[in-house]
């Protein structure tokens, strides 16, 4: 099996999306994830770019990881200036890292206009900088900036600068598509020019965006032409439209083409280690994404769901248990007795189609869909429901009271709403207030802050996710309001509904099952 080289660069790259921004603490978190999911090499930050950074090479150096191989990144040395007193250069070697990636101009472009240099001196200044970080003990990477848009503009130059990397003794080559905007058949026929002229010299990579779309598909074109390292960022996030995803490129390759990107055993962690990812980002993960979103395996329309039940063949192209992600039914107001008693038996195995308890779910749920519940999309209530009509549901707590109250103006920035909570557990009394930006963060905060004291878990849950949707816009204010709630501890993640004419209401609803259903997921376990 082939091997592919996989550098992750959701720590560089990846935190130039629009509301990305890692703290040292999260930067280790995500190093650990990664390493975790073996990860070969995680592009780490610019340590000449900021403190933060710098501080962080400081500190990874004390963590052991056991798959991946922590890079340094940085550009080539300025315009007329020696190495060795860059001080660029010089932050790349105080970060100590065994890998260096170096970033230069490939496009003619960029040298006369944007660096405001001749061409021969960019030369210079790509050889010279890959050669003085060798000679200091460095492995180095070279990312060719702008490559494919050079590669369309002057190709013998573009050449010439990849030459130069490896005349300085770069081992890999990347190919950045920096815009994102070019084509599967423009990336092929590039990437196929430059590994038949270099691939004998140095491991040829690929970089893409997404501005198009393509960042993933171009990825794939480039390793089926010969590149063999890839980088991306896990989840997909970036600058503009973000970076090609690792998380779907990495089980494309080497599930449906052979390659090996991380050790096999660890492809089942993906899902989960992309979660807490998501978690520490704080990055809504798309529930469609492929092999690790929620509803990626997860079916609807009665004819499939039938074929499923017969044979998951039929309709999933691999096994969700694969990639560590679940099959999902979704129920909805036409579901047959098939799909709610496979449902059921996802929290109660031995029960048969034939059970009263399959009729007792169909009836409360047709009732509750015509008040305006959506099950499809709620596993976590679905599953509290199915608890309280056979008669397991123990609850985790007891609301005595909650009240909010708004002030305006804001006396504080994120402050615009307090909420005050009572509530029981085991005959022990909580009375929690909370500060938060509307009604319902502040109900969250309070909420939490009390069930902390009797369950130390809570504080890792978070809601991602909240969404409220009118269902009948004719009434205006008085219409029902339908509230759905995804949240999350950083493994796994679920969602509950709560509807009612009242906003705050239905809000209540949803949290308060949220807190439930994982509650009673902690106890059991």
């Amino acid at each position: 099996m082939a091997k592919i080289e996989i550098l992750d660069s959701s720590l560089r790259d990846g935190a130039q999306g629009e509301g990305i921004s890692f703290s040292v603490s999260d930067k280790i978190h995500i190093c650990q994830a990664l390493d975790e999911l073996g990860i070969a090499y995680i592009e780490a930050g610019n340590p000449g770019s900021n403190p933060k950074d710098m501080e962080f090479f400081r500190q990874i150096k004390d963590v052991p990881l056991k798959h991946s191989v922590i890079c340094a990144f940085g550009a080539t040395r300025r315009k007329n200036t020696r190495c060795e007193k860059d001080e660029n250069i010089a932050s790349l070697l105080a970060a100590e890292t065994e890998v260096v990636v170096i970033f230069g101009k490939s496009w003619t472009f960029h040298v006369t206009d944007i660096l405001k240099t001749s061409l021969e001196e960019n030369l210079l200044m790509i050889k010279e900088t890959c050669s003085y970080l060798k000679a200091q003990g460095r492995r180095v990477f070279y990312d060719a900036e702008h490559f494919f848009t050079a590669y369309a503009d002057n190709r013998d130059y573009a050449f010439q600068t990849i030459q130069a990397a490896i005349d300085g003794g770069a081992e890999v080559v990347c190919l950045c598509e920096t815009k994102g905007g070019f084509l599967i058949d423009e990336c092929r026929a590039a990437v196929k020019d430059a590994v038949e002229r270099f691939s004998s010299s140095v491991k040829i990579g690929i970089h893409t965006h997404n501005d198009c779309g393509l960042a993933v598909a171009n990825t794939m074109t480039a390793v089926q032409e010969g590149a063999c390292h890839v980088q991306g960022v896990l989840l997909g996030f970036g600058e503009r439209t973000g970076n090609a995803n690792l998380s779907t490129i990495i089980p494309n390759l080497q599930l449906k083409m052979g390659y090996e990107c991380i050790p096999s055993e660890n492809m089942k962690n993906i899902t989960s280690i992309c979660h807490r990812v998501a978690e520490i980002t704080n990055f809504s993960l798309n529930i469609q994404s492929p092999y690790v979103g929620m509803n990626a395996f997860a079916h609807k329309a009665g004819m499939h769901i039938d074929a499923v039940l017969k044979n998951p063949f039929a309709y999933e192209h691999i096994d969700p248990e694969v990639v560590g992600n679940k099959r999902v039914f979704l129920l909805s107001e036409v579901a047959g007795r098939s799909t709610v008693t496979k449902k059921i038996q996802s929290i109660m195995p031995d029960v048969k189609k034939s059970d009263p308890i399959v009729e007792q779910v169909i009836a409360r749920v047709k009732e509750l869909e015509a008040f305006g519940y959506q099950f499809e999309g709620a596993d976590g209530s679905f599953e509290l429901l199915v608890k309280k009509l056979a008669g397991l549901y123990k609850p985790s707590f007891k609301l005595h009271y909650y009240q909010t109250n708004g002030s305006n103006p804001r006396p504080e920035p994120g402050v615009c709403s307090c909420a005050q909570i009572k509530v029981e557990v085991g005959g022990r009394f909580e009375i929690t207030a909370g500060e938060g930006d509307g009604p319902v963060n502040a109900l969250d905060i309070a909420l939490r802050k009390a069930l902390e004291k009797f369950y130390p878990e809570v504080s890792r849950f978070r809601l991602v996710d909240y969404k409220v949707r009118v269902l009948d816009t004719k009434t205006a204010t008085a219409s029902k309001v339908r509230v759905i709630i995804e949240s999350t501890d950083g493994e796994s993640a679920w969602t509950t509904i709560g509807v009612s004419s009242d906003v705050i209401e239905a809000s209540w609803i949803a949290l308060t099952d949220s807190f439930e259903y994982k509650l009673s997921k902690t106890e059991n376990a």
